[in-house]
């Protein structure tokens, strides 16, 4: 078994969603979407899994939703910290 191939974090997916809804990888260069990930996912308790398909058939909607909302928190928070830090720099 391989760790990484064979199991990895669901709130990943749910960021990854969020950002692309967003569009927050079109205002930030890769540099800066990388610290983003990593300060949005540590504020979020991690959900490893296997399958999405799993997931998606055995998460109960209320669930799915609070993670949501969790993730929505932790974006705002990131977003934030990112304009913290452009002001810092200029």
């Amino acid at each position: 078994m391989r760790l990484h191939d064979d199991i990895h974090n669901y709130y990943e997916k749910i960021v990854v969603e969020e950002i692309i809804k967003r569009q927050l990888d079109k205002q930030y260069n890769a540099d800066v979407m990388a610290d983003f990930c990593c300060t949005v996912l540590n504020q979020l308790p991690p959900r490893y899994i296997r399958f999405d398909i799993d997931m998606a058939f055995y998460l109960p909607v209320q669930e799915r939703l609070h993670m949501e909302e969790r993730v929505n928190t932790a974006i705002e928070v990131a977003i934030s910290q990112i304009a913290k830090k452009q002001v810092i720099n200029e």
